[in-house]
């Protein structure tokens, strides 16, 4: 997939039937912490990796374009580097995790 940007990659392919799902998510990352106000665990509304970016960056702005520009998101417990079309279950546990990179 060509690069574009954050808006226009969670638009670019609206689910067929949107059904709400409550995601718990957490990090301990410093930067999500930051925008988040100190948060590290709280629920949100999606069905799949492409709405819950656009709901985190609507609940805490910048947090939705971090996590698509650099970290990796782990789903109940596995551990995905490109995510966006993945579903989430009604109870999925969703980690944000800072890349590593190669150096």
């Amino acid at each position: 997939m060509r690069w574009m940007p954050l808006q226009q990659r969670v638009q670019a392919r609206p689910p067929a039937v949107e059904r709400t799902r409550m995601a718990r998510v957490s990090s301990i990352s410093g930067q999500v912490l930051e925008l988040t106000g100190g948060v590290g665990q709280f629920e949100i509304e999606a069905f799949d990796v492409r709405s819950l970016l656009r709901a985190l960056e609507v609940r805490y702005p910048g947090l939705g374009q971090l996590v698509d520009d650099g970290m990796a998101i782990a789903i109940d417990g596995e551990v995905h580097q490109d995510a966006l079309d993945e579903a989430l279950r009604a109870d999925s546990e969703v980690v944000l995790i800072p890349r590593i990179g190669a150096g």
